[in-house]
């Protein structure tokens, strides 16, 4: 285990995590991703050393400090889960998934990139019930061409034939429960599925399938806690790519384990 590059890679995903905040704020708004940052508040320019990530937050003490409006706590919670999640993958590639070399560095970069599209893609869908298209297309593509240079690396290409089929696998059994109930499964969900399919079907058909059944059981069991609380009734609408993004992640991180487990419990070991 190289810790430095650990360390590299999550003071990397800290910088993304930033960026992340400001993709979920400015992309639903119709605001150029490109400006220098401000506070959403009263426009004041934020200087360099506001704009540490998680530090600056906490030497503000949550504050902006041209007009004191409170700066939500999302911030440098995004940042620092960002930061964890590249350092965590900066670990997994090479001690779970036993890949090194350029082919380690490329399936990392793939997977980090998942993983920032995928707080992204919650925040939004939690806030606007939308999954943009500037967000998920490119995550496909991204995703796509990282992996195949990892093939070329030397990474099993049947990896990348698994992954293809995971992203016809999930985008086709979503498409099929939009066919059937369409009030209760958008078309950016659909969408989704196929994005989070590629990064699962890389992974094994054990993560595939939990990742498939994690986003169910996960946004099932949300819906019926919700209407037990009376926050909710059956026809309230709850955005499904949290959930959908969430059991993916269950997928990536335990599906292997999960599978092994559920096959040598039913005796085909």
């Amino acid at each position: 285990m190289n810790v430095l590059l650990i360390a590299f890679a999550g003071l990397l995903g800290l910088a993304v995590g930033s960026f992340v905040n400001v993709i979920a704020y400015r992309l639903p708004a119709g605001i150029s991703l490109l400006g220098p940052s401000q506070c959403p508040s009263c426009a004041a320019p934020v200087r360099a050393w506001q704009n540490i990530p998680v530090l600056s937050w906490l030497l503000l003490r949550g504050r902006c400090q041209t007009c004191q409006n409170v700066i939500g706590v999302q911030y440098p919670i995004i940042e620092a889960v960002t930061g964890a999640a590249f350092a965590m993958l900066a670990w997994f590639v090479p001690e779970v998934l036993g890949l090194g070399g350029a082919a380690g560095v490329l399936v990392w970069a793939a997977f980090s990139w998942f993983a920032a599209a995928s707080l992204a893609l919650t925040l939004i869908d939690l806030g606007t019930f939308t999954l943009p298209n500037r967000i998920v297309l490119p995550t496909y593509a991204v995703g796509l061409v990282l992996l195949a240079a990892a093939c070329f690396a030397g990474a099993p290409w049947s990896d990348l034939v698994r992954a293809l089929v995971g992203v016809v696998a999930m985008f086709a059994s979503y498409w099929l429960i939009r066919l059937v109930r369409p009030d209760g499964m958008g078309g950016g969900d659909v969408k989704l599925a196929g994005m989070a399919g590629l990064f699962l079907g890389w992974l094994g058909w054990g993560p595939l399938a939990v990742g498939w059944l994690a986003a169910f059981l996960l946004g099932g069991g949300w819906g019926v806690a919700l209407i037990a609380s009376g926050k909710a009734t059956r026809s309230t609408a709850v955005p499904f790519g949290p959930w959908l993004l969430a059991g993916a992640w269950v997928g990536v991180l335990f599906g292997q384990w999960i599978g092994q487990a559920y096959v040598g419990l039913i005796g085909l070991t």
